[in-house]
Protein backbone atom coordinates (compact mmCIF):
# COMPACT_ATOMS: atom_id res chain seq x y z
CA UNK A 1 0.00 0.00 0.00
CA UNK A 2 1.71 3.79 -1.34
CA UNK A 3 1.08 6.51 1.18
CA UNK A 4 -1.63 7.74 -1.40
CA UNK A 5 -4.45 5.61 0.75
CA UNK A 6 -3.36 8.39 3.89
CA UNK A 7 -5.10 11.65 4.04
CA UNK A 8 -2.79 14.71 2.44
CA UNK A 9 -1.63 16.25 6.27
CA UNK A 10 -0.35 13.08 6.86
CA UNK A 11 1.54 12.02 3.75
CA UNK A 12 3.17 15.49 3.58
CA UNK A 13 4.31 14.65 7.11
CA UNK A 14 5.61 11.41 6.57
CA UNK A 15 7.45 12.62 3.35
CA UNK A 16 9.03 15.31 4.78
CA UNK A 17 10.37 13.21 8.23
CA UNK A 18 10.93 9.80 6.29
CA UNK A 19 10.99 10.27 2.37
CA UNK A 20 9.61 6.17 1.35
CA UNK A 21 8.27 3.97 3.70
CA UNK A 22 10.64 1.22 5.83
CA UNK A 23 9.72 -2.56 4.27
CA UNK A 24 7.52 -3.39 7.70
CA UNK A 25 5.49 -0.29 7.07
CA UNK A 26 5.49 -0.82 3.08
CA UNK A 27 3.87 -4.58 4.09
CA UNK A 28 2.07 -3.88 6.87
CA UNK A 29 -0.21 -1.16 5.91
CA UNK A 30 -2.25 -2.95 3.29
CA UNK A 31 -3.49 -5.99 5.99
CA UNK A 32 -4.31 -3.06 8.77
CA UNK A 33 -6.43 -0.80 6.52
CA UNK A 34 -8.38 -3.79 5.25
CA UNK A 35 -8.96 -4.29 9.53
CA UNK A 36 -6.80 -7.56 9.59
CA UNK A 37 -5.43 -9.17 12.83
CA UNK A 38 -1.72 -8.11 12.13
CA UNK A 39 1.97 -9.40 13.01
CA UNK A 40 4.83 -7.07 11.74
CA UNK A 41 7.70 -8.89 12.50
CA UNK A 42 11.27 -7.08 11.48
CA UNK A 43 14.42 -6.06 12.87
CA UNK A 44 14.87 -2.99 15.38
CA UNK A 45 14.71 0.42 14.03
CA UNK A 46 12.79 -0.26 11.05
CA UNK A 47 10.08 1.56 12.08
CA UNK A 48 7.83 -1.37 13.40
CA UNK A 49 6.11 0.86 15.84
CA UNK A 50 5.08 3.40 13.13
CA UNK A 51 4.03 0.78 11.16
CA UNK A 52 1.18 0.16 13.78
CA UNK A 53 0.12 3.40 14.95
CA UNK A 54 0.25 5.88 11.59
CA UNK A 55 -3.20 4.13 10.50
CA UNK A 56 -4.96 4.39 13.56
CA UNK A 57 -3.81 8.12 13.83
CA UNK A 58 -4.81 8.65 10.13
CA UNK A 59 -7.99 7.45 11.13
CA UNK A 60 -8.45 9.56 14.21
CA UNK A 61 -7.51 12.86 12.21
CA UNK A 62 -10.23 12.04 9.64
CA UNK A 63 -12.41 12.14 12.56
CA UNK A 64 -11.93 16.21 13.23
CA UNK A 65 -13.92 18.23 15.13
CA UNK A 66 -16.15 14.94 15.64
CA UNK A 67 -13.61 13.28 17.47
CA UNK A 68 -14.90 11.97 21.05
CA UNK A 69 -12.75 11.67 24.31
CA UNK A 70 -12.99 8.42 24.15
CA UNK A 71 -10.10 5.66 23.92
CA UNK A 72 -9.87 4.26 20.42
CA UNK A 73 -6.33 3.04 20.53
CA UNK A 74 -4.51 0.81 22.94
CA UNK A 75 -0.94 0.01 23.12
CA UNK A 76 0.69 -2.42 25.81
CA UNK A 77 4.29 -2.91 26.24
CA UNK A 78 6.14 -5.57 28.36
CA UNK A 79 7.82 -2.69 30.32
CA UNK A 80 7.06 0.59 31.72
CA UNK A 81 9.93 2.26 30.60
CA UNK A 82 9.11 1.68 26.63
CA UNK A 83 5.60 3.18 27.68
CA UNK A 84 6.60 5.51 28.46
CA UNK A 85 8.86 6.35 25.22
CA UNK A 86 6.17 5.52 23.32
CA UNK A 87 4.38 8.23 24.26
CA UNK A 88 6.84 10.95 24.24
CA UNK A 89 7.52 9.86 20.61
CA UNK A 90 3.77 9.58 19.65
CA UNK A 91 3.33 13.45 21.24
CA UNK A 92 5.93 14.53 19.10
CA UNK A 93 4.78 13.64 15.59
CA UNK A 94 0.83 14.78 16.67
CA UNK A 95 2.27 17.98 17.25
CA UNK A 96 3.91 18.48 14.14
CA UNK A 97 0.77 17.25 12.47
CA UNK A 98 -1.03 19.42 13.72
CA UNK A 99 1.32 22.35 13.06
CA UNK A 100 0.95 21.37 9.36
CA UNK A 101 -2.78 21.30 9.76
CA UNK A 102 -4.62 23.31 12.73
CA UNK A 103 -7.77 21.78 11.98
CA UNK A 104 -6.61 18.58 12.63
CA UNK A 105 -8.11 17.56 16.28
CA UNK A 106 -5.72 17.27 19.55
CA UNK A 107 -5.12 13.40 19.77
CA UNK A 108 -4.22 12.56 23.22
CA UNK A 109 -1.72 9.91 24.51
CA UNK A 110 -1.88 8.89 27.73
CA UNK A 111 0.02 6.12 30.10
CA UNK A 112 -1.66 4.12 32.66
CA UNK A 113 0.84 1.59 34.83
CA UNK A 114 2.48 1.16 37.91
CA UNK A 115 3.87 4.65 37.73
CA UNK A 116 0.68 6.76 36.87
CA UNK A 117 0.38 8.95 40.28
CA UNK A 118 -3.49 8.63 41.36
CA UNK A 119 -4.15 12.28 40.55
CA UNK A 120 -3.40 11.41 36.40
CA UNK A 121 -5.49 8.01 37.10
CA UNK A 122 -8.20 10.22 38.45
CA UNK A 123 -8.38 12.91 35.07
CA UNK A 124 -7.90 9.68 33.01
CA UNK A 125 -11.28 8.14 33.95
CA UNK A 126 -12.97 11.66 33.54
CA UNK A 127 -11.35 12.14 30.03
CA UNK A 128 -10.08 9.11 28.56
CA UNK A 129 -6.99 9.39 26.23
CA UNK A 130 -7.31 8.66 22.48
CA UNK A 131 -4.22 6.81 22.62
CA UNK A 132 -4.27 4.47 25.86
CA UNK A 133 -0.50 3.42 26.57
CA UNK A 134 0.06 0.36 29.62
CA UNK A 135 0.69 -2.85 30.33
CA UNK A 136 -0.28 -6.37 30.70
CA UNK A 137 -0.18 -6.21 34.31
CA UNK A 138 -2.16 -2.85 34.47
CA UNK A 139 -4.51 -3.74 31.18
CA UNK A 140 -5.39 -6.77 33.54
CA UNK A 141 -6.39 -3.89 36.22
CA UNK A 142 -8.30 -1.91 33.76
CA UNK A 143 -10.54 -4.51 32.95
CA UNK A 144 -10.88 -5.62 36.91
CA UNK A 145 -12.27 -2.23 37.75
CA UNK A 146 -15.45 0.20 36.67
CA UNK A 147 -13.82 2.82 35.56
CA UNK A 148 -11.51 1.26 33.46
CA UNK A 149 -13.70 -1.00 31.45
CA UNK A 150 -15.52 2.38 30.86
CA UNK A 151 -12.78 3.34 29.39
CA UNK A 152 -11.78 0.38 27.25
CA UNK A 153 -15.28 -0.43 25.91
CA UNK A 154 -14.54 1.92 23.52
CA UNK A 155 -11.48 0.66 21.85
CA UNK A 156 -11.06 -0.71 18.62
CA UNK A 157 -7.67 -1.27 18.30
CA UNK A 158 -4.84 -2.61 20.50
CA UNK A 159 -1.29 -2.73 19.54
CA UNK A 160 1.25 -5.12 21.59
CA UNK A 161 4.05 -4.15 21.10
CA UNK A 162 7.44 -6.64 21.65
CA UNK A 163 5.15 -9.43 22.01
CA UNK A 164 7.77 -12.06 22.21
CA UNK A 165 8.80 -11.03 25.57
CA UNK A 166 5.98 -12.11 26.95
CA UNK A 167 5.67 -15.19 24.81
CA UNK A 168 8.28 -17.78 26.54
CA UNK A 169 6.43 -17.36 30.21
CA UNK A 170 3.57 -16.89 32.09
CA UNK A 171 2.79 -13.34 31.48
CA UNK A 172 2.04 -14.13 27.81
CA UNK A 173 -0.87 -16.51 29.06
CA UNK A 174 -2.23 -13.88 31.44
CA UNK A 175 -2.04 -11.21 28.09
CA UNK A 176 -3.40 -13.85 26.12
CA UNK A 177 -6.40 -13.77 28.77
CA UNK A 178 -6.89 -10.46 29.63
CA UNK A 179 -7.00 -9.67 25.16
CA UNK A 180 -10.02 -12.75 25.62
CA UNK A 181 -11.81 -10.51 28.25
CA UNK A 182 -11.14 -7.35 26.44
CA UNK A 183 -12.76 -8.58 23.08
CA UNK A 184 -15.95 -9.46 25.18
CA UNK A 185 -15.93 -6.11 26.92
CA UNK A 186 -16.14 -4.32 23.64
CA UNK A 187 -18.26 -7.10 21.65
CA UNK A 188 -21.04 -6.52 24.45
CA UNK A 189 -23.31 -9.07 25.97
CA UNK A 190 -25.09 -9.56 22.29
CA UNK A 191 -21.59 -11.38 21.05
CA UNK A 192 -19.76 -9.84 18.10
CA UNK A 193 -21.99 -6.56 16.53
CA UNK A 194 -22.50 -7.78 12.16
CA UNK A 195 -19.43 -7.16 9.94
CA UNK A 196 -19.38 -3.98 8.56
CA UNK A 197 -17.35 -1.80 6.26
CA UNK A 198 -14.01 -3.93 4.71
CA UNK A 199 -15.34 -7.00 6.96
CA UNK A 200 -14.83 -5.24 10.42
CA UNK A 201 -17.32 -5.29 12.96
CA UNK A 202 -18.79 -2.30 14.36
CA UNK A 203 -17.81 -3.56 17.69
CA UNK A 204 -14.52 -5.73 17.06
CA UNK A 205 -11.39 -5.62 18.30
CA UNK A 206 -8.16 -5.23 15.64
CA UNK A 207 -5.13 -7.00 16.78
CA UNK A 208 -1.82 -5.83 16.05
CA UNK A 209 1.76 -7.29 17.02
CA UNK A 210 5.17 -6.23 16.83
CA UNK A 211 8.17 -7.96 17.23
CA UNK A 212 11.50 -8.50 16.22
CA UNK A 213 12.96 -11.83 17.13
CA UNK A 214 10.50 -14.93 16.72
CA UNK A 215 10.52 -18.48 15.83
CA UNK A 216 8.74 -19.88 14.53
CA UNK A 217 6.48 -16.23 13.54
CA UNK A 218 3.31 -18.55 13.25
CA UNK A 219 3.24 -19.15 16.93
CA UNK A 220 3.43 -16.00 17.89
CA UNK A 221 0.53 -14.99 15.55
CA UNK A 222 -1.53 -17.64 16.88
CA UNK A 223 -0.77 -16.24 20.61
CA UNK A 224 -1.57 -12.61 19.61
CA UNK A 225 -5.02 -13.66 17.94
CA UNK A 226 -6.09 -16.76 19.83
CA UNK A 227 -8.06 -19.96 18.76
CA UNK A 228 -10.36 -19.50 15.49
CA UNK A 229 -8.85 -16.20 13.99
CA UNK A 230 -6.74 -15.46 11.24
CA UNK A 231 -3.88 -13.56 11.63
CA UNK A 232 -1.87 -11.51 8.31
CA UNK A 233 1.93 -12.14 8.92
CA UNK A 234 4.02 -9.66 7.89
CA UNK A 235 7.78 -11.36 8.33
CA UNK A 236 10.58 -8.70 6.84
CA UNK A 237 13.18 -10.93 8.46
CA UNK A 238 15.50 -10.46 11.53
CA UNK A 239 19.17 -10.38 10.15
CA UNK A 240 21.03 -6.89 9.97
CA UNK A 241 24.63 -6.56 9.24
CA UNK A 242 26.22 -5.71 13.27
CA UNK A 243 29.80 -4.93 14.04
CA UNK A 244 29.97 -7.34 17.38
CA UNK A 245 32.71 -9.03 18.79
CA UNK A 246 34.18 -10.95 22.25
CA UNK A 247 36.72 -8.96 24.45
CA UNK A 248 38.58 -10.77 26.86
CA UNK A 249 41.10 -9.29 29.39
CA UNK A 250 44.81 -10.12 29.11
CA UNK A 251 44.39 -12.91 31.75
CA UNK A 252 43.75 -15.99 30.86
CA UNK A 253 39.75 -16.60 31.84
CA UNK A 254 39.14 -19.32 34.95
CA UNK A 255 36.50 -21.30 36.23
CA UNK A 256 35.37 -18.69 38.35
CA UNK A 257 35.78 -14.68 37.76
CA UNK A 258 38.36 -13.64 40.42
CA UNK A 259 38.98 -10.00 41.57
CA UNK A 260 41.92 -9.25 39.30
CA UNK A 261 39.66 -10.32 35.93
CA UNK A 262 36.82 -7.94 37.10
CA UNK A 263 39.31 -5.20 37.48
CA UNK A 264 40.69 -5.86 33.93
CA UNK A 265 37.64 -6.31 32.55
CA UNK A 266 36.56 -2.88 34.02
CA UNK A 267 39.58 -1.33 32.44
CA UNK A 268 38.98 -2.24 29.08
CA UNK A 269 35.08 -1.42 29.42
CA UNK A 270 36.57 2.02 30.68
CA UNK A 271 38.54 2.06 27.27
CA UNK A 272 35.82 1.07 25.08
CA UNK A 273 33.38 3.95 26.86
CA UNK A 274 36.38 6.81 26.56
CA UNK A 275 36.20 5.83 22.72
CA UNK A 276 32.97 6.45 22.08
CA UNK A 277 30.11 9.02 22.50
CA UNK A 278 27.57 6.95 24.54
CA UNK A 279 28.00 3.66 25.73
CA UNK A 280 24.74 1.04 27.07
CA UNK A 281 26.01 -1.56 29.23
CA UNK A 282 24.25 -5.11 30.00
CA UNK A 283 24.17 -7.22 32.55
CA UNK A 284 21.59 -10.25 33.77
CA UNK A 285 20.96 -8.79 37.69
CA UNK A 286 19.93 -5.74 39.18
CA UNK A 287 22.17 -6.55 41.58
CA UNK A 288 25.20 -6.33 39.07
CA UNK A 289 23.70 -3.52 37.39
CA UNK A 290 24.67 -1.57 40.47
CA UNK A 291 27.98 -2.90 41.46
CA UNK A 292 29.17 -2.38 37.64
CA UNK A 293 27.68 1.13 37.60
CA UNK A 294 29.56 1.68 41.07
CA UNK A 295 33.11 0.82 39.57
CA UNK A 296 32.57 2.77 35.98
CA UNK A 297 31.67 5.90 38.05
CA UNK A 298 35.23 5.10 39.81
CA UNK A 299 36.84 4.71 36.48
CA UNK A 300 35.28 7.13 34.93
CA UNK A 301 34.39 9.86 37.18
CA UNK A 302 31.54 11.18 38.89
CA UNK A 303 28.08 11.80 36.88
CA UNK A 304 29.26 10.23 34.29
CA UNK A 305 27.64 6.48 34.76
CA UNK A 306 24.71 5.44 36.19
CA UNK A 307 22.71 2.36 36.86
CA UNK A 308 18.76 1.69 35.60
CA UNK A 309 16.35 -1.18 36.58
CA UNK A 310 13.07 -2.15 37.39
CA UNK A 311 13.28 -1.93 41.22
CA UNK A 312 14.29 1.75 40.84
CA UNK A 313 12.04 4.44 41.50
CA UNK A 314 10.13 5.80 38.98
CA UNK A 315 11.66 9.18 39.23
CA UNK A 316 15.08 7.75 39.27
CA UNK A 317 14.88 5.35 36.26
CA UNK A 318 13.19 8.12 34.04
CA UNK A 319 15.97 11.07 35.25
CA UNK A 320 18.83 7.91 33.78
CA UNK A 321 16.82 7.60 30.48
CA UNK A 322 16.75 11.54 30.08
CA UNK A 323 20.50 11.97 30.96
CA UNK A 324 21.40 9.28 28.12
CA UNK A 325 19.41 10.91 25.61
CA UNK A 326 20.62 13.82 26.32
CA UNK A 327 24.11 13.39 26.35
CA UNK A 328 24.44 14.12 30.13
CA UNK A 329 26.11 10.42 30.88
CA UNK A 330 28.79 8.67 29.13
CA UNK A 331 27.66 5.10 29.73
CA UNK A 332 24.32 3.37 31.48
CA UNK A 333 24.29 -0.13 33.38
CA UNK A 334 20.89 -2.02 32.43
CA UNK A 335 19.30 -5.04 33.18
CA UNK A 336 16.35 -6.10 30.56
CA UNK A 337 14.67 -3.22 31.71
CA UNK A 338 16.32 -1.45 28.39
CA UNK A 339 16.59 -4.09 25.85
CA UNK A 340 13.30 -3.66 23.86
CA UNK A 341 13.09 -1.14 21.64
CA UNK A 342 13.15 2.22 24.00
CA UNK A 343 14.36 5.51 21.95
CA UNK A 344 17.28 6.10 24.33
CA UNK A 345 19.13 8.41 21.95
CA UNK A 346 22.16 7.96 19.51
CA UNK A 347 23.74 5.10 21.32
CA UNK A 348 27.10 4.53 19.55
CA UNK A 349 28.10 1.11 21.44
CA UNK A 350 26.06 -1.66 23.78
CA UNK A 351 28.95 -3.74 25.85
CA UNK A 352 27.27 -6.66 27.33
CA UNK A 353 29.13 -8.16 30.81
CA UNK A 354 28.74 -11.93 31.22
CA UNK A 355 26.79 -13.77 28.54
CA UNK A 356 23.16 -13.36 27.33
CA UNK A 357 20.55 -16.96 28.24
CA UNK A 358 19.71 -16.45 24.40
CA UNK A 359 20.61 -15.63 21.10
CA UNK A 360 17.36 -12.74 21.06
CA UNK A 361 18.56 -11.51 23.83
CA UNK A 362 21.83 -10.98 22.63
CA UNK A 363 20.27 -9.37 19.42
CA UNK A 364 17.97 -7.05 21.05
CA UNK A 365 20.58 -5.91 23.63
CA UNK A 366 22.71 -5.23 20.59
CA UNK A 367 20.27 -3.38 18.16
CA UNK A 368 19.63 -0.84 20.90
CA UNK A 369 23.33 0.71 19.31
CA UNK A 370 22.49 2.30 15.65
CA UNK A 371 18.70 1.88 16.57
CA UNK A 372 17.84 3.09 12.76
CA UNK A 373 18.07 1.47 9.56
CA UNK A 374 21.27 3.50 7.93
CA UNK A 375 23.18 2.30 11.10
CA UNK A 376 25.24 -0.58 11.62
CA UNK A 377 24.57 -1.94 15.74
CA UNK A 378 27.64 -2.33 17.70
CA UNK A 379 28.20 -4.32 20.41
CA UNK A 380 31.12 -5.57 22.40
CA UNK A 381 30.83 -9.30 24.72
CA UNK A 382 32.92 -10.05 27.48
CA UNK A 383 32.60 -13.42 29.01
CA UNK A 384 33.42 -13.72 32.64
CA UNK A 385 34.31 -17.64 32.93
CA UNK A 386 35.57 -20.27 30.56
CA UNK A 387 32.88 -21.55 30.63
CA UNK A 388 31.09 -18.13 29.04
CA UNK A 389 33.90 -17.75 26.34
CA UNK A 390 32.56 -21.13 25.27
CA UNK A 391 29.23 -19.90 25.55
CA UNK A 392 30.10 -16.50 24.02
CA UNK A 393 31.08 -18.04 20.84
CA UNK A 394 28.41 -20.05 20.26
CA UNK A 395 26.38 -17.00 20.23
CA UNK A 396 28.61 -14.93 17.89
CA UNK A 397 28.49 -18.06 15.44
CA UNK A 398 24.75 -18.22 15.55
CA UNK A 399 24.84 -14.46 15.37
CA UNK A 400 26.65 -14.61 11.94
CA UNK A 401 24.55 -17.76 10.78
CA UNK A 402 21.21 -16.05 11.40
CA UNK A 403 19.77 -18.26 13.81
CA UNK A 404 17.46 -17.50 16.30
CA UNK A 405 16.25 -19.21 19.35
CA UNK A 406 12.78 -21.16 19.13
CA UNK A 407 10.25 -18.99 20.77
CA UNK A 408 8.46 -21.00 23.62
CA UNK A 409 4.85 -20.69 24.05
CA UNK A 410 3.03 -20.31 27.40
CA UNK A 411 1.49 -23.19 28.99
CA UNK A 412 -2.07 -23.40 30.66
CA UNK A 413 -1.20 -22.28 33.78
CA UNK A 414 -3.90 -23.09 36.10
CA UNK A 415 -2.84 -19.95 38.79
CA UNK A 416 -3.23 -17.58 36.02
CA UNK A 417 -6.37 -19.56 35.12
CA UNK A 418 -8.08 -18.68 38.52
CA UNK A 419 -6.64 -15.48 38.71
CA UNK A 420 -8.37 -14.38 35.77
CA UNK A 421 -11.77 -16.14 36.49
CA UNK A 422 -12.09 -14.79 39.72
CA UNK A 423 -11.25 -10.90 38.28
CA UNK A 424 -14.04 -11.83 35.50
CA UNK A 425 -16.58 -12.76 38.24
CA UNK A 426 -15.49 -9.44 40.53
CA UNK A 427 -16.99 -6.84 37.90
CA UNK A 428 -20.22 -8.96 36.53
CA UNK A 429 -21.92 -12.24 36.87
CA UNK A 430 -21.31 -15.44 33.94
CA UNK A 431 -22.78 -18.16 32.91
CA UNK A 432 -20.40 -20.53 33.51
CA UNK A 433 -20.50 -21.92 29.90
CA UNK A 434 -20.09 -18.37 28.72
CA UNK A 435 -16.78 -17.37 30.46
CA UNK A 436 -14.88 -21.09 29.59
CA UNK A 437 -15.61 -20.39 25.93
CA UNK A 438 -14.05 -16.63 26.11
CA UNK A 439 -11.18 -17.87 28.06
CA UNK A 440 -10.45 -20.96 25.62
CA UNK A 441 -10.03 -18.25 23.13
CA UNK A 442 -6.81 -17.25 24.75
CA UNK A 443 -4.14 -19.57 22.43
CA UNK A 444 -2.78 -21.20 25.67
CA UNK A 445 -5.93 -22.84 26.95
CA UNK A 446 -7.47 -23.57 23.58
CA UNK A 447 -7.27 -27.13 24.57
CA UNK A 448 -8.03 -26.71 28.29
CA UNK A 449 -10.63 -29.45 29.79
CA UNK A 450 -13.77 -28.42 30.83
CA UNK A 451 -12.87 -30.67 34.16
CA UNK A 452 -10.04 -28.57 35.09
CA UNK A 453 -12.61 -25.12 34.48
CA UNK A 454 -14.58 -26.60 36.66
CA UNK A 455 -12.03 -27.76 39.06
CA UNK A 456 -10.67 -24.32 39.26
CA UNK A 457 -14.26 -23.04 40.28
CA UNK A 458 -14.84 -25.19 42.66
CA UNK A 459 -11.87 -24.48 44.40
CA UNK A 460 -12.39 -20.78 44.87
CA UNK A 461 -16.07 -21.48 45.67
CA UNK A 462 -15.73 -23.78 49.27
CA UNK A 463 -14.44 -23.02 52.36
CA UNK A 464 -14.90 -19.96 54.69
CA UNK A 465 -12.12 -18.00 52.19
CA UNK A 466 -14.11 -18.32 49.09
CA UNK A 467 -13.93 -15.83 46.34
CA UNK A 468 -16.83 -17.04 44.41
CA UNK A 469 -20.33 -18.07 44.48
CA UNK A 470 -21.57 -20.75 42.25
CA UNK A 471 -25.12 -21.21 41.59
CA UNK A 472 -25.28 -24.77 40.48
CA UNK A 473 -28.42 -25.12 39.11
CA UNK A 474 -28.47 -22.21 37.00
CA UNK A 475 -24.66 -22.78 36.74
CA UNK A 476 -23.91 -18.94 37.14
CA UNK A 477 -21.07 -17.38 38.88
CA UNK A 478 -20.96 -13.84 41.04
CA UNK A 479 -17.98 -12.89 43.32
CA UNK A 480 -17.78 -13.07 47.32
CA UNK A 481 -17.50 -9.21 48.79
CA UNK A 482 -13.58 -10.24 49.32
CA UNK A 483 -12.88 -10.81 45.48
CA UNK A 484 -12.74 -7.86 44.13
CA UNK A 485 -9.64 -6.47 46.65
CA UNK A 486 -7.91 -9.71 46.29
CA UNK A 487 -7.79 -9.64 42.17
CA UNK A 488 -6.79 -5.76 41.87
CA UNK A 489 -3.86 -6.31 44.38
CA UNK A 490 -3.00 -9.41 42.47
CA UNK A 491 -1.62 -8.19 38.98
CA UNK A 492 1.90 -9.55 38.98
CA UNK A 493 1.99 -12.96 37.70
CA UNK A 494 5.22 -13.99 40.12
CA UNK A 495 3.01 -13.49 42.82
CA UNK A 496 -0.50 -15.05 42.05
CA UNK A 497 0.49 -18.22 44.89
CA UNK A 498 1.64 -15.76 47.56
CA UNK A 499 -1.85 -14.03 46.94
CA UNK A 500 -3.86 -17.33 47.32
CA UNK A 501 -5.19 -17.83 43.60
CA UNK A 502 -3.63 -21.44 43.78
CA UNK A 503 -3.71 -22.44 47.27
CA UNK A 504 -3.00 -26.28 46.18
CA UNK A 505 -0.08 -25.79 43.54
CA UNK A 506 -2.43 -26.27 40.71
CA UNK A 507 -0.43 -25.70 37.34
CA UNK A 508 -0.50 -27.19 34.16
Amino acid sequence: MSLEAFSPTIRTWFTGRFGAPSPPQDAGWPAIRAGRHTLIAAPTGTGKTLAAFLWAIDTLARQGADLADTTHVLYVSPLKALGNDVQKNLEGPLGELRALDPSLPEVRVLVRSGDTLPAARAAMRRRPPHILVTTPESLYILLTSAGGRAMLRTVRTVIVDEIHAVAGDRRGAHLALSLERLEALISGPGGPAPAGEEGRSARSLQRIGLSATQKPIEDVGRLLVGAGRECALVDVGHHRRLDVAVEVPDSPLATVCSHETWEEIYGKVGDLIRAHRTTLVFVNTRKLAERVAARLTDVLGRDQVTSHHGSLARDRRLDAEHRLKAGALRALVATASLELGIDIGDVDLVIQIGVTPSITTLLQRIGRAGHALSRTPKGRLFPLTQDELVCAAALLDSVGRGDLDTTPQPGRSLDILAQQIVAACAVEPWEEDALFAILTRAWPYRDLAREDFDAVVRMHASGRAALLHRDGVNRRLRSTRRARLTALTSGDTRRFGARGFCRRGQRR
